[in-house]
């Protein structure tokens, strides 16, 4: 459904804008896809009506890496050490990927996203072998209706460590005939491999692609042993630290590198679920935070742990509490040192701004796009609101998300994805996972891979410090 005018009536609205601050019953007024008020009362206005009393209105979540190509085999690697994930995956079901396979799992995953309240979505797409399995996983984006920026990370041949082979130039095409504009639902990134898994020459060499292409970047770094290898100094030190970097994970970067980052203007993403579930250390959360750096929350992959922000965000915060709470004197300490707030702010206006889209979403601020949440607070789950902030951090869950707009057209409502997008979704996504399991050759090798795991991380580069 689109709507040239839409007036949100009488919600509790938490815009995450420092300005018009929250509100405990409101009107929000969405005209052309644009907020274009907030207030106790608009009075009479001329438009399309939703009913929000008894709801929850605030920014739509905003999820700044996901391995979305995956989102068909979710579940598969919940009991997984980070070695089996790569074994079972990376150096196995991921090469019997066809161009089908990844638009099935791109708009899962966009959908998966979309009905729990992600209305913007970093898609960090490392798995796209050819020029076809590209232009799959953007169309399974365009046809979601999610606003995605779709992170080109090119193919398996360029993922053996550590690698010497330069980004795929396929990354011009899909640019030019995709992303035109930036000015789009559906923009672009290139997601790096970074000095821990290609050689630091290679990671200059992608750096200035990405640059020519006017392309921001995302890459990881910081994850597990890998992480100590210093790739942030490393990249400092060739001058390739920029504002147009967003540093995924970080965990056991040194703080030295952190404030690094947080000289050069970068961006932080962190997955504290994943990370802590594959060993890549603590989440950085409280570090970054003591350097600058405010960070944005992701789901990384669903083949461990789920797809939706609420989860991430209850983890987020309790994990950091359970760090401040070990320092010395910390009985003693007057408030906690990370807020829900916070948090909140990490999966909406912080994502926004690590996705190049703080003037676009983030906050329920006029001039910016509709892309907006209602969450149900009239249930035993959420009633009655008495901190509207820390119960959605600490107490929602998918299942209130009542009615989900993006760009001002309501995709969701009455707990129901509009038309049958859902239904498609699902269906093509079964049948991907049933066909990837036929096609494996030798499932005992497979099961063996995940139970055993063969895989083992390279030698830490350090040689080019």
């Amino acid at each position: 459904m689109r709507s040239q005018r839409l007036l949100l009536r009488q919600g509790t609205v938490i815009t995450m804008d420092d300005d018009l601050g929250d509100f405990a019953a409101a009107d929000v007024l969405v005209d052309d896809g644009l907020i274009v008020a907030v207030a106790p009362d608009l009075g009479p206005v001329e438009a399309e009506s939703i009913d929000a009393h008894g709801m929850i209105v605030l920014p739509g979540f905003v999820d700044t890496h996901r391995h979305t190509w995956q989102a068909a085999l979710r579940g598969l690697a919940a009991d997984w050490t980070l070695g089996q994930y790569m074994t079972g995956l990376h150096l196995g079901l991921s090469a019997l990927f066809r161009p089908e396979d990844t638009y099935a799992g791109n708009l899962l995953g966009a959908v998966e996203a979309l009905d729990s309240g992600i209305t913007t979505m970093l898609d960090w797409s490392h798995n796209v072998n050819t020029p076809e399995h590209s232009d799959a996983a953007v169309q399974g984006l365009l046809e979601s209706g999610i606003r995605a920026v779709f992170a080109h990370g090119g193919g398996a041949d360029m993922y053996q460590v550590p690698s010497t082979v330069p980004h795929d130039e396929d990354v011009r095409r899909v640019r030019d005939r995709y992303f035109p504009s930036d000015d789009q639902l559906c923009t672009m990134a290139m997601a790096l491999r970074g000095p821990q898994f290609a050689t630091l020459d290679v990671t200059a060499s992608d750096l200035r692609l990405a640059r020519e292409l006017g392309l921001p970047v995302t890459l990881h770094v910081g994850d597990g042993e890998w992480g100590r290898s210093r790739p942030v100094t490393r990249m400092k030190q060739r001058g390739l630290l920029g504002p147009d970097i967003t540093y995924v994970h970080c965990n056991t970067l040194a703080d030295e590198e952190l404030r690094d980052i947080a000289d050069s203007g970068g961006s932080v993403s962190i997955s504290p679920d994943i990370e802590m579930q594959m060993g890549h250390g603590w989440p950085a959360t409280g570090r970054l935070m003591r350097v600058g750096i405010r960070p944005s929350l992701s789901i990384d992959t669903c083949v461990s742990n789920s797809g939706h922000m609420f989860g991430t965000m209850q983890l987020c915060l309790a994990t950091q509490r359970a760090i401040d709470n070990e320092e010395p004197g910390a009985s003693d300490r007057a408030s906690v040192t990370l807020g829900s707030r916070d948090v909140l702010s990490f999966a909406t206006r912080d994502g926004a701004r690590a996705c190049g889209l703080d003037d676009k979403v983030g906050s329920l601020t006029p001039g910016k796009q509709a892309d907006i949440v209602l969450l149900r607070a009239d249930t035993p789950s959420l009633a009655p609101l008495n901190n509207p902030v820390g119960q959605v951090v600490y107490s929602a869950h998918p299942g209130l998300v009542d009615t989900v707009l993006v760009a001002g057209r309501v995709v969701k409502s009455g707990g129901k994805l509009h038309g049958d997008l859902a239904e498609r979704a699902v269906r093509l996504g079964e049948a991907s996972r049933d066909s990837l399991f036929s096609r494996t050759r030798d499932t005992k090798n497979l099961t063996d891979a995940r139970i055993g795991g063969t895989w083992q991380p390279a030698p830490l580069v350090t040689t080019e410090l």
